[in-house]
């Protein structure tokens, strides 16, 4: 499951209502980090309601690949600090800053007292993990 969960997959993220929005995240320290802050509606949902679920999956219909991690549990929002965010942001965007958009940049290095810029921790109550691959027939 770590190894599934160190690849840059997008997840879907569901709150309270209930309303789903993929997210780029970092599975680290047994829980899931997402960035956000009061300018996302993400932001003002979990603090009304904390709960939370989470997939991340993949179907590769060429290689029969299919995974699946679902996760549940109260989303905490965390300060946020700018090596953990560097480490999410590198495995999506890649080493070098200078090819990052600016917004991406600025997430990462403004003041988040200023912006706001704070974590979604959710360190999962319910994790599972499920390998439904299947082998292709040769054509």
């Amino acid at each position: 499951m770590d190894m599934f969960l160190q690849r840059p997959l997008t997840a879907r993220l569901a709150t309270g209502g209930p309303t789903v929005r993929p997210v780029w995240f970092l599975w680290e320290d047994g829980a899931f980090w997402v960035l956000t802050g009061p300018w996302a509606r993400l932001f003002d949902r979990v603090k009304n309601d904390p709960r939370v679920a989470l997939v991340v999956d993949e179907c590769d219909l060429v290689t029969g690949r299919v995974q699946q991690v679902i996760a549940r549990g109260r989303a905490e929002l965390v300060p946020f600090d700018v090596p953990r965010g560097r480490r999410k942001l590198v495995r999506y965007l890649g080493e070098d800053e200078a090819l990052w958009d600016d917004r991406f940049v600025g997430y990462l290095y403004d003041e988040p007292s200023e912006r706001g810029t704070m974590w979604l921790r959710l360190t999962p109550t319910s994790l599972t993990g499920q390998d439904l691959s299947y082998c292709v027939a040769p054509s």
